[in-house]
This record gives structure tokens, sequence and C-alpha cells, in this order.
């Protein structure tokens, strides 16, 4: 048993998708969160930026005596995860496995989609994820880039966010597929809206739940569960810019107050 916090990270709020289904699934553990808010987003950055920022966030978490860490980013998991996984002596988990699986048993005709930021589509990590589990699944990658800063700016559920998804998801809706991956941790903010687009018609999957999951197995594996199963885990949060914007905005998807906020200097990691 181990009571250290667990680390979570991404490039800004989207994290806050997966931090949510830890929590339900297992509410008595510690949580230290990082969001990136002053690089969001990573999609566009270059892979060697990605895994400089990665690494810097690690870093940091670690400073702070996390026991396991969760990539609550699907670009920085699709550039780092592998590099990650064998630099640091700590268990650390992505995203995309557990939403390729998701996936795959979710589909029944076999035609899936996968929404993301360019750099997740660019790497197409999520076709080699699925095709590992089955490789007749056709898969129609589509980049949003603009869904990010929409989330970011609490726009989730405004017309903008509206007009966007029509154009985004238009070809998708042509393509036949019948489930569609939430393939960035910022785009389960935007479910609403995308449902309301696909008129209800098409699967999202979200990989943040089976990510909890995951995250589980591994600390039960390793031994690192919290043993105070009868008290409320810990919230830590950290930014790298503007505490204030994201506390307000984070607590319309948490539905709780984010109070223990500080504002860091990631460049230092």
């Amino acid at each position: 048993m181990n009571n250290n916090s667990i680390g979570v990270f991404d490039s800004g709020l989207g994290g806050l998708t997966v931090l949510k289904e830890i929590t339900s699934i297992l509410p008595s553990e510690n949580i230290v969160y990082f969001g990136d808010t002053a690089r969001v987003p990573y999609g566009s950055r270059s892979k060697e930026t990605v895994i400089k920022y990665t690494f810097q966030a690690i870093n940091f978490l670690i400073s702070k005596g996390v026991k396991a860490i969760v990539i609550a980013c699907n670009t920085a998991t699709a550039r780092s995860l592998e590099l990650a996984q064998a630099k640091y002596d700590i268990p650390i988990i992505g995203v995309i496995e557990a939403g390729a699986r998701t996936a795959a048993y979710t589909t029944k005709n076999k035609v899936v989609g996968v929404i993301g930021t360019e750099g997740t589509i660019n790497s197409k990590a999520y076709e080699g994820e699925i095709h590992k589990l089955d490789d007749k699944i056709k898969i129609i990658g589509k980049a949003c880039p603009l869904f990010v800063p929409i989330v970011e700016e609490g726009w989730a559920n405004t017309e903008v966010a509206e007009l966007t998804a029509k154009k985004y998801l238009e070809e998708l809706q042509a393509s036949n597929i019948d489930s569609l991956v939430l393939g960035c941790t910022h785009y389960p903010l935007l479910k609403r809206t995308i449902n309301k687009v696909l008129e209800g018609k098409i699967s999202l999957v979200n990989p943040a739940r089976e990510t909890a999951k995951d995250l589980k197995d591994v600390l039960t594996k390793n031994n690192l569960l919290n043993n105070n199963v009868d008290k409320e885990g810990y919230y830590k949060y950290y930014v790298s810019d503007i505490p204030e914007r994201f506390a307000s905005i984070g607590k319309e998807f948490l539905n709780r107050e984010i109070t223990d906020i500080e504002q860091v200097e990631i460049q230092k990691y």
C-alpha cells in the first residue's frame, strides 16, 4: 500500500475528464494535477517539443513525490509514452490504448472515426493500437485543431462550438462510421455539442473511463493502492499560467470548486 499521490497531467483543462473518472473509480486516492496552460495546445507542436514538455511535466510531478503518472493527453501519449516508460522508474500510463480498446469493442460495422489534434492524428497511434486488436477495422482520422482552444475558452456548449463541429464532422458522417473516438481529453467537454451535430446516431468513445480502470489495475499490480479507503482523496492543482481561469472553467466540469491551485514555472523542470 502507498498513500502518495497519483500524478496526472495534460496540456490544459482536458485532463480533468480523466481525473473525474479516476476520482469516481479510486475515490480514496490523492491526486496532483498539472495543466500546462501556458503552452496549450500540444497538438500543433513538433514531436521533439511535445517530448520536452512531457518530460518537464513528469519531472515536476516526480518532484511532488507521486507514485504513478497518467499522461492524460493524447498528443503527449502518442509522442512520448514509450520514451517516458523507458526513461523513468515509475508506473506511467497514457490514454490511447484504453481508447483503442474501447473503440474496437464498441464498433459493430468495423468503421471507426477518430478525432484528435493534428499531432495525434498524424501519429496514427490509434490505428496502430486498434489494429493490434482487430486489423479488419477501418479507421478514418480527422484533425480538429480548433476544439482545444474552444474548450479552453469555456465555449464548449456555444454556437461557435456547434458550427465548428458541423464543419469538422461532415466528412466523418458521410463515411458510414458507427463509433467515434474522442481522441483528445478536451473533447469529452464537447460531448453534448458533438452528439447534437451527429443527431445521436454514432457512439462516442471516451477513453477516460477505461484509462481510470487501467490505472487501478496498475496500482493493484504494483501494490500502490491507498489504504485510507474510508477517506476521500485530496486534490492539488498546478498550472503554468492563469490559475484563476483554469479554476473557473474547470469547476463547471468537475462540479466541485478548484481551490488548492498554484502557478508553477514548468521550464525549470
